[in-house]
């Protein structure tokens, strides 16, 4: 098959133990990200099979109306809300899904717990600098772990937060606050109490038309001061704007994150605030989760090829 790879950011994708499951296949890798449509078209005119990397190009109608060698659309991880499945539906375009870990991004958001709170970027950079201790960090034993969203990733966070001998309060749906008091863990009475109390407060929402903006600037002005909002799941989960103005204000008084409303990001107003500490979107960019999110996107290609029965979320 001809097959297309795009945003592979850090040309990693050929070196992976993975690749070699492509061997005799004639595959193309683009190590940046276009958004043109004509562009786009011209680099996948002659695929017959897209190997996407999670969200970061989305193939639309328009798209797909241009690329007539298309058959397959095979997806790293779980999910393809960036997928037109009407318009592949239409076309008779394949889309597979395959499976995803919750470690990477849940080790990820601890990481970013413990560099914020600790001020580690700011103190790395003083010694590189010549300048010696000039922050006081703040510990976690004892502190209030917020975890909005109890899934997969807000489980592990849980564990971690128990770890560090944390108080852990939960926050999301009926079935979050559930399963949460079923693991014998604290529920907040209310949206707003959860924002109060929270002293590290972290977001495991999937982004859908009923979370989107969630989190509201009024939520953000009940944290405290000396509070940190933790975002590794979705940016629009924030309302738009909110989360600068909240931090100019001081309330919360610290946030990072690893996502962004477009990427990738080149100027953010975030990025100017000495009280936010921001990656780019490496929760899943690890080697485990590369393996295994490739590993599955190129096994249902080519049982696909095969003619093998496969699971087609476009059906």
């Amino acid at each position: 098959m001809r097959i297309v790879i795009p945003d592979d950011y850090q040309n990693c994708v050929r070196h992976l133990d993975a690749f070699a499951q492509l061997e005799g296949h004639d595959v193309t890798v683009f190590n940046d990200t276009v958004t043109d449509l004509d562009t786009l078209v011209e680099r996948f005119q002659d695929a017959e099979a897209l190997v996407l990397i999670r969200e970061r190009t989305p193939i639309t109608a328009e798209l797909l109306e241009r690329l007539p060698n298309l058959r397959a659309i095979s997806q790293t991880g779980g999910g393809a809300a960036h997928v037109d499945m009407a318009a592949c539906r239409e076309r008779g375009v394949t889309v597979m899904a395959g499976t995803g870990s919750p470690h990477a991004a849940a080790e990820l958001t601890w990481a970013l717990v413990m560099a914020a709170m600790r001020h580690l970027p700011e103190e790395v950079a003083n010694l590189r600098a010549g300048r010696w201790q000039r922050t006081l960090g703040t510990g976690l034993k004892g502190r209030t772990l917020g975890i909005f969203g109890y899934g997969k990733i807000g489980q592990l966070m849980a564990r971690y937060g128990q770890a560090f001998e944390m108080q852990v309060l939960v926050w999301g749906r009926e079935g979050t606050r559930s399963r949460a008091a079923e693991a014998g863990l604290e529920v907040a009475a209310s949206q707003a109490e959860f924002f109060e109390h929270s002293d590290v407060l972290s977001l495991h929402l999937r982004l859908n038309e009923g979370t989107q903006g969630i989190v509201s600037a009024d939520d953000l002005a009940r944290m405290k001061p000396t509070a940190l909002l933790v975002n590794t799941a979705r940016a629009q989960l924030i309302a738009p704007g909110v989360l600068e103005a909240a931090l100019r204000a001081g309330r919360p008084g610290m946030a990072a994150a690893d996502v962004f409303e477009t990427e990738p990001v080149v100027q953010h107003p975030l990025l100017a605030l000495p009280n936010f500490l921001g990656v780019p979107h490496l929760g899943y960019v690890e080697k485990d989760s590369y393996e295994l999110y490739f590993g599955d996107a190129f096994a249902n290609l080519l049982a696909f090829a095969a003619g093998e029965p496969v699971k087609n979320l476009a059906q």
